[in-house]
């Protein structure tokens, strides 16, 4: 699937500019691995890409901006690749930068379209009216979203409810402040797949793993809001700090270790029941599975 390297994104926009979607209609927003949805697994990449489509320019940022942390999650998109081939379980990853929109937000959520990230101003979002964020909704983050319910759909269709592990990297260090966790997992209220992913990580001892660290994983509408806790559906979040996925070997490590451990724990049948343990963050609507919905 082709992608565009933050070097050879289009000149920057005028401040009022509205791009056209046309502009953009080869530019993919998702990238599906297929996999056998017998495996009960589905990975997720909310931030795996720095991409920017060619009408969006660099959104008023010099390439050093895109290449940090801001502008995806580094070293997660590698890792979630490999993972996907040594389980051959089915994996969706975006394929545009979280500056552009966030997917890991709910369409309704105000950093949907960030103007601040971590002191770098973005420029090119200065002036993205609801209009223009309606249009990078319905032509990226909306596309995405319907990529992950396709492959949902097909796990139940085939009788397999699946877990879903979305993926993850976090920085080493936060306002001067260094991040002890080389791993951390983020979640709401369902404890089914975190609380066995967090001992079977801690069990060598090599690891320090934090426990909704360094964010707390209840967040409203989010990735995991929408696909799993509506439909209750087992899910966490997985945080690797990027230091330690930054290059291909990081990233081979670390998918081997979970590897090794993951197919253990899908053996958990609680994994693969629909229960709805709701959300810290107030009322949920559930979405029902198919043989229960009228």
């Amino acid at each position: 699937m082709r992608r565009l390297p933050t070097q050879d994104l289009a000149p920057d926009l005028a401040p009022e500019a509205s791009p056209a979607v046309t502009a953009d209609d080869d530019f993919p927003p998702f990238e599906r691995i297929p996999g056998d949805p017998a495996t009960g697994l589905i990975l997720l990449c909310d931030h795996a890409s720095n991409a920017l489509p060619p009408a969006y320019g660099s959104l008023g940022l010099p390439p050093e901006q895109l290449a940090r942390h801001i502008g995806y999650d580094i070293g997660a998109a590698g890792v979630t690749r490999r993972l996907a081939a040594r389980l051959d379980c089915p994996a969706v990853l975006s394929c545009f930068s979280r500056l552009l929109i966030d997917p890991n937000r709910g369409e309704d959520d105000p950093t949907l379209v960030m103007r601040l990230s971590d002191g770098a101003l973005i420029a090119g979002n200065r002036h993205a009216d609801a209009a223009e964020i309606e249009r990078r909704i319905a032509r990226f983050h909306r596309p995405y979203h319907q990529a992950i319910e396709a492959e949902i759909e097909a796990a139940l269709a085939a009788g397999i409810v699946p877990a879903i592990l979305s993926v993850h990297s976090f920085t080493p260090v936060w306002r001067g402040l260094a991040r002890p966790w080389h791993a951390a997992i983020l979640w709401d209220a369902d404890p089914r797949f975190t609380r066995e992913l967090i001992a079977a990580l801690e069990a060598p001892g090599d690891l320090i793993v934090g426990d909704n660290e360094p964010y707390d994983g209840a967040l409203k509408g989010d990735c995991l809001y929408r696909h799993a806790t509506r439909r209750g559906l087992a899910s966490t979040l997985l945080e690797i700090r990027q230091d330690l996925i930054a290059d291909a070997a990081g990233q081979e490590s670390w998918a081997a270790r979970l590897a090794g451990l993951l197919p253990a724990l899908l053996t958990e049948p609680a994994l693969h029941r629909v229960e709805w343990h709701g959300s810290r963050t107030g009322p949920v609507v559930p979405i029902y599975p198919p043989e229960t919905r009228v």
